[in-house]
């Protein structure tokens, strides 16, 4: 079941953040929030570091005109460093299921791993 505890809040907020077409532009901003072992297999079936991740973001030319709507967002704290959100996410008519673990660092929150799986919506 979903919790809203603290460390759920700070997960959501920084998962928002990531979201957002001007942090997604902003190299500097994005490897604030991804933790230095980041890892994820993307919605293309690609793997993903966060070397890689921040590079490609930072390439991609991101359009603030097309913002990443997020929708069903749930969290649950596994542990005391570990949190898990699962949400779907619709880029433009993409729709992505997605999961994401999130572990506290010395620095706050991180992104440790995301999964996502497109799928297309029903009618």
């Amino acid at each position: 079941m979903a919790e809203q505890t603290p460390a759920v809040t700070a997960a959501i907020e920084g998962e928002l953040r990531l979201l957002d077409p001007e942090v997604r532009r902003d190299a500097k901003a994005v490897g604030e929030l991804l933790h230095e072992e980041f890892t994820e297999f993307g919605a293309s079936g690609r793997f993903w570091d966060r070397a890689s991740m921040i590079a490609a973001l930072e390439e991609s030319g991101l359009d603030a005109g097309s913002p990443i709507v997020a929708s069903r967002m749930r969290g649950v704290q596994l542990a005391d460093d570990l949190v898990q959100l699962t949400f779907d996410t619709d880029n433009g008519g993409r729709c992505a299921h997605r999961s994401s673990l999130w572990r506290r660092t010395p620095e706050g929150w991180r992104l440790w791993f995301h999964q996502a799986t497109r799928f297309t919506p029903e009618a």
